[in-house]
């Protein structure tokens, strides 16, 4: 019996493969790379996110901000830029209290990692594609030894969905505070709709999935148990589609926030509100 050889790519980029191989890793790394330039400038800014009754999710929950604000958990004393503990020689923005747990969920989730292992480390780059190196980086030593902390940054996570509900909700009343009104605006269908595409993500997370049966080797004692697993798994199956829609629906919705705060747009009312 005679066996075939395949030839191993030896440079990085060799590869034997005819396709547009290098066109996945080339949007991955560009639709990253916008967001995190994009997030890292927006949290930077301290400003314009919030319009109305929306919040900006960059900066939910709103722990420390202007007392005048509608949504900050704690206010900051008259004429106070930033908590009396944070150090002075730091720049300041209450998004840099919060953005470290969805960031730290997306950066070790298991569909992320191997996407930005291709994107951006090359490890490797697409199938049968020669690498940048010939030893493995394994997940057993720093950096990626950090990705096994994602079942930890599940349940902070899980929290934040109903934080951001909780803002949602604020999002349908309008006017003074005292006065509001129910209402509807374009913002608000904006920020529901973020909340469930985050919701479907992270609920449709491996670790999840794990907690609520993936440690079980029958479901026949306990029914409720695998219909809430059957509904995680549904989920998980589209996990890279709510991954790459969730991102954008948090990144557009500071983008809608934003502009309307500086009033370059216009936010709409669909139904109710003050008019």
């Amino acid at each position: 019996m005679s066996t075939l050889t395949l030839p191993k790519p030896k440079g990085f980029g060799q590869t034997s493969r005819r396709d547009g191989w290098w066109v996945a890793p080339l949007l991955t790394f560009l639709g990253f790379m916008t967001f995190i330039v994009y997030s890292t400038w927006a949290a930077f800014q301290n400003a314009h996110f919030e319009s109305g009754p929306y919040l900006s999710p960059f900066y939910a929950p709103l722990l420390f901000g202007p007392a005048e604000s509608g949504h900050v958990w704690f206010p900051l004393a008259e004429g106070a830029t930033h908590p009396s503990w944070y150090p002075s020689f730091l720049p300041w923005s209450p998004a840099f209290l919060i953005l470290w747990i969805p960031g730290g969920f997306r950066f070790t989730c298991y569909y992320y990692r191997g996407a930005y292992y291709k994107a951006f480390w090359a490890d490797p780059i697409n199938c049968a594609v020669g690498e940048p190196r010939k030893s493995y980086w394994g997940e057993n030593s720093l950096p990626l030894i950090l990705q096994n902390l994602h079942r930890y940054f599940f349940y902070l996570a899980a929290a934040f969905i109903f934080l951001l509900a909780y803002d949602a909700w604020k999002g349908m009343w309008f006017g003074p505070a005292g006065e509001e009104k129910f209402g509807i605006g374009v913002g608000t269908v904006i920020l529901w709709t973020n909340v469930f595409l985050l919701g479907a993500y992270t609920f449709g997370c491996h670790s999840f999935r794990h907690l609520i049966g993936g440690f079980k080797n029958s479901f026949s004692q306990n029914p409720m148990r695998k219909n809430c697993y059957d509904c995680v798994s549904g989920l998980n199956k589209k996990h890279m589609l709510f991954a790459w829609c969730s991102l954008f629906s948090v990144g557009f919705c500071d983008v809608y926030v934003r502009l309307c705060s500086m009033g370059i747009w216009t936010d709409f009312m669909i139904f109710g509100g003050n008019g």
